[in-house]
């Protein structure tokens, strides 16, 4: 377990106990780092506020990353309370149902526009707000899946999105570099999460990736909680602009 005693994390996309953002934040917690916690709304807010209270979250608030004065608030916080921040991650996506279900040619422009923004840009200006508190470097993450690379079945307009992420995750990783803040994104194979159970034929997926990959396993949030410390960690500090797969080699075969 990598030593994060000291270190200050930002966990953005807790759902439920079962959310790969809550994987992330037992992990850094184990590793000794303090967590601030967000959730989106008030309907949301019933499930995660348990889970701040198991994980001594110091800093928890409402956080709609389209709200930028609910981002400013939380920022503000941690600069108020911490003076400086350590790891962010990024653990967000949305797409319309409406949009999500149908091909990528018929996606509406609102979809579209909606799904990049919530799902992309929301990182970009996270990263943003988190660079003055990571004077001392830093480590920066969100979450992709394999559909950003190959055209998966059912995954719809989420593939062209999430390539557009991997792709500031590049970017953002080369004009941070210099001050020490790496950028990467995780990749997990398929997980039985909130999210993904808007996909069609989603357990038809995960039977999928269970049978073809190396390790017959699917991926667990513990799984990618380990590589989420591993990033956070100084041990990772020469290792960015990377999407890691931790699929139990599902990628390499499927």
């Amino acid at each position: 377990m990598p030593d994060l005693n000291g270190t200050k994390a930002l966990i953005v996309g807790v759902a439920n106990e079962h959310s790969i953002a809550w994987g992330c934040a037992k992990a850094l917690k184990a590793a000794g780092a303090e967590i601030a916690l967000t959730f989106v709304n008030e309907k949301t807010r019933k499930w995660v506020d348990p889970l701040a209270e198991e994980i001594g979250a110091r800093i928890y608030m409402p956080m709609d990353v389209t709200q930028p004065e609910q981002v400013a608030a939380v920022f503000a916080e941690i600069d108020a309370k911490w003076g400086r921040l350590d790891t962010l991650l990024h653990s967000i996506a949305f797409a319309p149902a409406a949009d999500l279900h149908g091909r990528v040619v018929d996606c509406s422009v609102e979809g579209w526009t909606q799904a990049m923004d919530v799902s992309v840009h929301s990182f970009l200006r996270l990263i943003k707000a988190a660079e003055p508190l990571m004077e001392d470097g830093g480590a920066c993450m969100t979450v992709s899946y394999l559909g950003a690379d190959r055209a998966v079945k059912n995954y719809n307009m989420m593939g062209p999105v999430k390539a557009a992420l991997e792709a500031s995750v590049r970017y953002a990783a080369a004009e941070l570099g210099p001050k020490g803040i790496t950028v990467n994104a995780l990749s997990p194979g398929p997980l039985k999460t909130r999210a993904a159970s808007g996909l069609t034929a989603f357990d038809e997926l995960l039977e999928k990736a269970a049978a073809q990959a190396p390790t017959h396993h699917l991926s667990t949030i513990e799984d990618v909680g380990a590589f989420c410390a591993f990033l956070a960690s100084p041990q990772a500090r020469n290792v960015t602009g990377g999407v890691h797969l931790i699929d139990g080699g599902y990628a390499v075969v499927g």
